[in-house]
């Protein structure tokens, strides 16, 4: 004959509400991690789309280069420019920058008046993009560009000498820089500078 050992009336109860409570605190550990989780998600969203807008203004701001270039070219409205020309956002000496290199006249309005005008700015309601952009020549004053008042690259000699004659000096070419700031949607921008020589 088999015996029953005998139980106290209450253990059953107090087994129960100890399992409970361990429920819980595993509810609230796996809620704490689901929350992380679906934080961590959201900021990478973020950081992905700030990338995407990132990429597509830089790009947008070529647009800006496309449209200095043919101003420079033999029939352009700068293909001689010497002086300073408000009219096309050109300045024929270097302009101050701040501590990153970008001249200061595209973080403020009001000293961009100075350089160009607004109207030169290029907008594109579709895409929500505004390109602001100034030309300065790497020069200390405007006037005919030198070697000993502007910054200028010269192409190496190549080949070797065919007689006792040396070699022609290679043509100069001074340096102008690009500067663009290109506005988009949700108040994002993008600083660009891009340099191109001119032959002199």
């Amino acid at each position: 004959m088999k015996t029953k050992l005998p139980t106290l009336p209450g253990a059953a109860k107090r087994e129960r509400g100890v399992v409970l409570l361990f429920c819980l605190i595993v509810l609230v550990i796996l809620l704490a991690g689901g929350v992380a989780v679906v934080r961590s998600m959201h900021s990478s969203l973020a950081s992905a789309g700030n990338l995407a807008f990132r990429r597509d203004l830089v790009n947008q701001g070529e647009r800006a280069v496309s449209a200095v270039l043919a101003k420079f070219a033999a029939t352009g409205t700068l293909a001689t420019a010497t002086d300073d020309v408000p009219a096309e956002n050109f300045k024929a000496s270097r302009l101050d920058t701040n501590a990153q290199g970008m001249p200061t006249a595209l973080l403020d309005d009001s000293s961009f008046a100075s350089v160009g005008k607004t109207s030169n700015d290029i907008v594109d309601t579709t895409a929500q993009v505004s390109i602001r952009y100034v030309i300065d020549r790497l020069c200390t004053g405007s006037g005919t560009a030198t070697s000993a008042n502007c910054v200028q690259s010269s192409a190496a000699p190549s080949g070797g000498t065919a007689g006792p004659m040396p070699p022609p000096a290679p043509p100069t070419a001074t340096v102008y820089r690009l500067s663009m700031r290109v506005s988009g949607p949700r108040e994002t921008q993008v600083f660009l500078q891009s340099t191109f020589t001119k032959p002199d």
